[in-house]
């Protein structure tokens, strides 16, 4: 057995633990969380040596995943006391979907020699991230949905008020899914940390699901689907045509445009097309200026699928949650403040960049050039605010939220963007995360800050 199957059988064989949470309450999970975290960094590394460590956790002389999996799921008891059932399946998830993607990917690859043309087919690495095959991100789907269904199945008995049995069958689902792509993003953010909180956070939102709401809003969604499958269809043509998007940001735009017509109508639509109008007119605002720095938009300022959901991504969440949970207002409110953040963050970056002339760091106030991960700029800090005023007002003005909301998505949106910068300076340039995730971190601390000030 090589030292990468003993580290992942280890790591699917912890995964095994959860099933005490049936029996267990929040604070003695937390308890045993801790005392995990203390054998896996003081005795597991004597009893299995060099066999645990993987490439990058050589150049560190320690391996840091035996400690970021114990402290993940500590951190999920104590964000989730009352619901073991979400912890137990995005464990689930993290051990079983994870491990066996990684020995299952890893088999495929190291079988890519043969003749065999099906295993050649199977082998093939994913476009966007060629460490990653189709095989082990299906396994990834297939192992974590299974282990998250059999957890929440076995810990639901244990919450109060039990969770709804269609849940605990579909949300890890769902879940794993959404953790596999998660797991296939470009940056080195360790999967211990970004598979369960990306699994967890799935199934917090899916717990808020009711039958009531989404029967309330059957009617309204059915009236906007034709609508909303046939103007997102022509908008996504024309920009394609017009080089404002690639192929990829057409059909990615199209499918998220989909989403908030058909569960907002025209208003929220008409934010979405204002949001994506700005973006995409700033973005080529001194284009030749940018260009000659080495800083412009890839493609030459087209948008691509990745840059659709980073920005929109929340606000697409946040527009489902308005139809399928009884909080209506408030998701609206985040819907708001999450376009809003990624509508004036792209106007304050493709602002500073044309014509910033003194861009600075927010973590230390040094000078540092143009296009620098985290740089702020005079210019383009005022363009931004201007930019998200001008995105609140509309969204009151379409009816989206109230007047006195206003302020809060502003708010929101400044906030998002100071921890966009204070991340981007930090963490981009290692390649932790990449500008895509920072976009989506950003709409999401925007929405979080403008619910959490009303």
């Amino acid at each position: 057995m090589t030292a990468e199957s003993a580290r992942q059988w280890v790591h699917i064989g912890s995964g095994l633990f959860a099933l005490l949470l049936r029996f267990l309450t929040w604070r003695q999970a937390s308890a045993l969380a801790v005392t995990a975290l203390v054998f896996n960094a003081l005795v597991l590394p004597r009893i299995g040596g060099r066999r645990l460590y993987r490439p990058i956790d050589a150049a560190r002389g320690f391996p840091l995943g035996i400690l970021l999996y114990p402290l993940s799921v500590l951190i999920l008891i104590l964000a989730f006391p009352e619901r073991l059932d979400i912890v137990a399946a995005a464990w689930g998830v993290l051990a079983f979907g994870d491990g066996f993607a990684t020995l299952i990917g890893k088999y495929i690859k190291d079988t890519k020699g043969t003749k065999d043309t099906k295993w050649e087919r199977c082998a093939g690495r994913l476009s966007w991230h060629s460490d990653k095959t189709i095989a082990g991100t299906t396994a990834f789907v297939v192992f974590g949905s299974v282990a998250g269904v059999a957890l929440a199945c076995w810990t639901r008995s244990s919450v109060t008020p039990r969770p709804p049995l269609m849940f605990s069958l579909v949300a890890p689902m769902v879940a794993a899914a959404v953790g596999a792509l998660v797991e296939t993003i470009p940056v080195r953010l360790d999967d211990n940390i970004s598979v369960p909180f990306s699994s967890a956070g799935v199934m917090w939102l899916a717990g808020g699901v009711t039958a009531g709401a989404v029967g309330a809003s059957r009617d309204a969604v059915a009236a906007h689907l034709p609508w909303a499958i046939g103007v997102n269809a022509v908008v996504a043509l024309l920009g394609y045509r017009a080089r404002t998007v690639s192929m990829s940001g057409a059909i990615g735009g199209a499918t998220i445009g989909a989403v908030i017509y058909a569960a907002g109508g025209p208003s929220a639509w008409g934010l979405l097309f204002i949001t994506f109008f700005i973006a995409s007119i700033t973005s080529r605002f001194g284009f030749e200026r940018k260009a000659l720095l080495g800083i412009a938009e890839e493609r030459g300022g087209r948008r691509g699928a990745g840059n659709a959901l980073a920005n929109c991504g929340v606000a697409a969440i946040a527009a489902l949650a308005a139809i399928a949970t009884p909080h209506p207002d408030q998701a609206w409110l985040a819907f708001a403040a999450a376009l809003t953040a990624g509508g004036s963050d792209t106007v304050a970056s493709e602002i500073g960049k044309a014509w910033g002339r003194a861009t600075f760091l927010v973590t230390t106030i040094g000078r540092v050039k143009a296009g620098t991960p985290g740089a702020m700029s005079l210019e383009g800090t005022a363009a931004g605010l201007v930019a998200a005023f001008t995105l609140a007002t509309v969204a009151v003005a379409f009816g989206l939220i109230a007047a006195g909301a206003m302020l809060a998505v502003v708010i929101g949106a400044a906030a998002g963007a100071l921890a966009e910068s204070v991340l981007a300076a930090t963490l981009e340039a290692p390649g932790i995360l990449n500008n895509d995730v920072l976009n989506f971190l950003n709409t999401a601390v925007a929405a979080a800050v403008a619910l959490a000030i009303t």
